[in-house]
């Protein structure tokens, strides 16, 4: 199984009228529910609207983003699919509930973390 990042743009939901966000809400519930269901859910999650922290890798803290960035992410659902195909067939559905364009990109493989992981849940 492959990992696979699934997110949308900070603002890509600012044409939903506020009235129509409890469907919308509920919608997407419905498909993050179907998809905990499949076995493909790993996490997923909105962000705050608020300007970011820059931590450089001396520590220094900065405001961010930087002045280039265009777009910064909004909200993110990570799936654990066999396929590209499947991975799109997800953000499709999520697309569709959250009424906005959905970026799908692969995760890069980390067995060593993964095995961390699943090394910490047996301790539990």
């Amino acid at each position: 199984m492959t990992r696979y990042l699934i997110s949308f743009n900070d603002g890509a939901m600012d044409h939903i009228p506020a009235e129509e966000i409890p469907d919308v809400s509920k919608a997407t519930h419905a498909v993050v529910q179907e998809a905990v269901n499949a076995g493909v859910w790993v996490f997923g999650t909105g962000l705050e609207r608020q300007q970011a922290s820059i931590v450089a890798t001396d520590g220094m803290v900065t405001d961010g983003p930087y002045p280039e960035t265009k777009e910064v992410i909004g909200g993110l659902v990570v799936v654990d699919v066999a396929s590209r195909e499947e991975a799109l067939a997800w953000a499709a559905k999520i697309a569709a509930t959250c009424r906005c364009a959905q970026e799908v990109r692969e995760l890069l493989p980390d067995p060593e973390t993964d095995a961390m992981l699943r090394e910490a849940d047996r301790r539990r």
